[in-house]
């Protein structure tokens, strides 16, 4: 009786351990993958929010330029993620909404404030 009951607990255990690990791992390539596609002149965030450019790549370290001229050597394990440019994330929207289509207002304006106490 006591198999019963304990038997779907262990299965459901270990279907949540199977796709958290399974995650995990899906992280923890895309990380390696970034890692590994680092180029000189990229500009990136590392983990405690610094911003920079790369100025010098090695096996386990990144020369960071965080101002011009200031280079600082960081750990490749800091770095986590690339930076993309504003501009060429706007030239591909541009390109995807097309010519003579104009973007839609995505907010709304508020005109009457209908809790409002008004003067009588």
């Amino acid at each position: 009786m006591d198999l019963v009951i304990f038997l779907p607990l262990l299965i459901i255990m270990g279907a949540f351990m199977y796709f958290a690990s399974r995650r995990q791992k899906k992280a923890m390539q895309a990380t390696i993958d970034l890692h590994n596609s680092l180029e000189v002149g990229d500009r990136i965030h590392t983990t405690s929010g610094l911003q920079g450019t790369i100025a010098g790549i090695g096996d386990d370290y990144v020369d960071l330029e965080i101002a011009p001229g200031v280079v600082t050597t960081w750990m490749k394990l800091a770095v986590r993620d690339r930076m993309v440019d504003e501009d060429d994330d706007l030239v591909d929207e541009v390109d995807e909404i097309g010519d003579g289509f104009e973007p839609r207002a995505t907010g709304t304006e508020v005109t009457d404030r209908p809790n409002s106490k008004t003067d009588g």
